[in-house]
């Protein structure tokens, strides 16, 4: 398991010589966080804008959900520059409303932060409200993007949940909320980035069960698939019924085939959590990193975190 040194407590480390850097990103010992009081597994994703999370960890997200685990989908811009067409407050409304209603449908809790799309940096203000985020979330799991993506809004939010990772625990930052006395796991969702170097996953999950109800979600984002969002144009939906209803048979299809490709290529690490003949038959996977901060879980910890294996 990656950065075992990081597991060890605080104070061991010091004593060992170990130095101030690796504290700064030390994970706190033992297991990952415990779960509420309730038993329930709390886990908050972020995405930059209105439809990241629901197409990067929604499936997930919705087998989460359906055993009563508590889910929170966070996007950091209000997506108000993400249309061909539409932009400012009509479109951060509209876009709002559609990853409310995909909410529903995934059974999870959704929020969309008014910071304008495109517009997004890592200042010391996001990064105060990441951190009252996870902390009021009292998260056991957070996810984002890896910080090397396309997008200058995607690679900072991937940047301010890493910056957030360790602040979390600080009792004098942000202190008007109550710190996680134990750090969450923190990690990646894919992407097919190669440098400075590729995403490689830690956990892969069959979100066959789900499928239907992920795509279910996504299909209600319509401003971003089936309009195209920022590079769509007119000529994507049509305005007579039967077209628009080839037209979101396409994206569906096509967003099926996303997960489907994530399972062929991940076939060999859905071997090492469902065992070869189960991952063999897995049509749709999502597949996540743990990053380098935060708590560092071993396989015991991450069966936790994602109870379906072996079902």
């Amino acid at each position: 398991m990656k950065h075992e040194l990081l597991r060890f407590p605080i104070v061991l480390r010091l004593a060992l010589g170990l130095g101030a850097g690796y504290v700064l990103v030390a994970a706190t010992a033992g297991s990952a966080q415990a779960a509420a009081s309730d038993g329930r597994l709390r886990i908050i994703c972020f995405g930059a804008h209105p439809d990241d999370c629901e197409l990067e960890a929604g499936g997930t997200a919705a087998m989460w959900a359906a055993r009563g685990h508590k889910v929170k989908f966070v996007s950091v811009t209000n997506g108000d520059i993400g249309h061909w067409r539409d932009a400012g407050g009509p479109l951060a409304r509209r876009r709002k409303a559609e990853v409310e209603q995909a909410a529903q449908i995934l059974g999870i809790t959704t929020e969309v932060l008014d910071i304008h799309d495109g517009e997004l940096l890592p200042t010391l203000e996001n990064r105060r409200a990441l951190t009252r985020l996870i902390r009021e979330w009292k998260a056991d799991l957070v996810m984002g993007p890896r910080p090397n993506d396309y997008h200058p809004d995607h690679r900072y939010t991937g940047v301010l949940v890493q910056d957030a990772a360790y602040m979390v625990t600080v009792p004098h930052f942000c202190p008007d909320t109550e710190i996680l006395r134990n750090n969450p796991v923190f990690m990646y969702y894919s992407d097919h980035f190669q440098k400075p170097n590729p995403f490689k996953p830690d956990v892969v999950v069959d979100i066959g069960p789900v499928m239907e109800k992920k795509l279910d979600a996504l299909g209600v984002i319509v401003s971003q698939f089936a309009e195209g969002g920022a590079n769509g144009s007119a000529e994507l939906m049509p305005n007579d019924r039967d077209g628009q209803t080839r037209r979101q048979r396409q994206v569906r299809d096509g967003m099926a085939r996303r997960n489907s490709s994530l399972a062929e290529q991940f076939r060999a690490p859905l071997s090492d959590w469902y065992g070869q003949d189960r991952a063999g038959k897995i049509k749709y996977a999502e597949a996540f990193e743990i990053c380098e901060y935060g708590t560092q879980p071993n396989k015991e910890e991450l069966k936790r975190l994602f109870p379906f294996f072996g079902e």
